[in-house]
């Protein structure tokens, strides 16, 4: 399987390109896990980290929950991966597979995007209770954009680990 990622718009508007970079971002995640079986999604970093690519896809599934759900849309939803708020525990993806990652992860970002386009505006506020502190859905997803390429820096090295595979 081949993903395909649709380049942000060069003159786009504010919404416009927030969005189209966060799916560009979502895009690329998944790029880097493409073609690669269970065993080498697991593969972790080194020790002691947990870290590989599912835990990272884990990890962006409480990451777009805890921003679009928990706080713009306010539900109260427990993590995915933990009932007592453990953000670690996604890391550690051992025991999972891709199906069950990627169907949660996907579940999640079109949860994401669901609540990102029936917002009125990028102004909409929700409250970010680790931080008690209100904030904007535009400070939302820009802080979920960071998350993602961030971490697909972290997914580049991982990839390149398994199979040699860089780039993009």
């Amino acid at each position: 399987m081949t993903t395909e990622r649709v380049a942000p718009p060069l003159a786009g508007g504010e919404r416009e390109t927030l969005r189209a970079f966060l799916d560009f971002h979502r895009a690329t995640l998944v790029m880097k896990c493409d073609g690669l079986g269970d065993d080498d999604l697991r593969r972790q970093s080194m020790p002691p980290s947990t870290l590989s690519l599912l835990g990272l896809v884990r990890h962006m599934a409480e990451v777009e929950r805890t921003w679009f759900r928990r706080v713009i849309n306010g539900e109260d939803i427990p993590l995915v991966w933990s009932d007592h708020g453990d953000y670690q525990v996604a890391y550690d993806a051992s025991g999972s597979t891709r199906a069950e990652a990627f169907a949660a992860w996907e579940a999640e970002v079109e949860h994401s995007r669901r609540i990102e386009i029936a917002a009125e505006s990028l102004d909409v506020t929700g409250h970010q209770p680790r931080w008690d502190a209100d904030v904007s859905l535009r400070l939302v997803m820009q802080h979920v954009i960071h998350e993602y390429a961030r971490h697909n820096g972290h997914a580049d090295f991982l990839r390149e680990g398994i199979d040699g595979v860089v780039g993009a």
